[in-house]
């Protein structure tokens, strides 16, 4: 009995089986890359912007969470900095 579709009767033959291998890897090598040049870093679309680490809020809030500073001092200084930049303005002016 012939394997492979009738390998002596001119079917494909034993080559046969390197087509689902060579779709693999071509599968495997697109995965591959994409994983070293798109992929590297990203979590996905629902990966949250990232603030700047040089800005006074961030630095405040390194420090606030490394202990250089207690909470009372944070929030105060959390308050000047919101008034400094405008983010605590109630309507501007008459």
């Amino acid at each position: 009995m012939q394997t492979l579709a009738n390998f002596g009767d001119g079917g494909p033959g034993p080559w046969i089986l390197f087509f689902p291998l060579i779709w693999a890897l071509v599968i495997g090598g697109g995965i591959a890359l994409l994983r070293r040049t798109v992929w590297r870093g990203r979590r996905g679309p629902w990966r949250q912007p990232t603030v700047e680490n040089d800005s006074p809020i961030a630095v405040l809030g390194h420090r606030f969470a490394s202990g250089e500073i207690d909470e009372d001092e944070y929030w105060r200084r959390l308050s000047v900095l919101n008034e400094e930049f405008g983010r605590s303005a109630k309507g501007g002016g008459a």
